[in-house]
């Protein structure tokens, strides 16, 4: 299998996988709000350690993303940037890394 599959399919893991929880969250809560869940997510040192370890990731990845958008000329990759807020670092990611080997693909058969 080629590697731009597996980071295919590790992105609709990502979602799958975070919005189950997602999901089950926002059933399980009363009054379900993205400002409770944040609330929720930073209860204990343990959800705030999960909190910094992503926060850290996601801005190593925007700077990842931005820099080798812009070497590879990647159309639209901009709009991963708020789909990272929107669905999830564990979707964005892969999918980057899978937009960003079909370029380099692309580019070896040209050369």
């Amino acid at each position: 299998m080629k590697l731009k599959y597996v980071f295919l399919l590790l992105a609709i893991l990502g979602v799958f996988y975070t919005w189950y929880y997602n999901i089950l969250y926002f059933q399980s809560v009363e009054n379900a709000s993205f400002i409770g869940f944040m609330q929720d997510a930073q209860i204990n040192f343990a959800g705030k350690s999960f909190g910094a370890d992503l926060t850290v990731v996601v801005l190593t990845f925007f700077v990842f993303l931005t820099t080798e958008s812009l070497r590879l000329k990647i159309k639209y990759w901009w709009l991963l940037i708020p789909l990272t807020f929107l669905i999830a670092v564990a979707f964005t990611f892969p999918l980057f890394l899978y937009f960003r080997q079909q370029k380099l693909d692309l580019l070896s058969i040209k050369n």
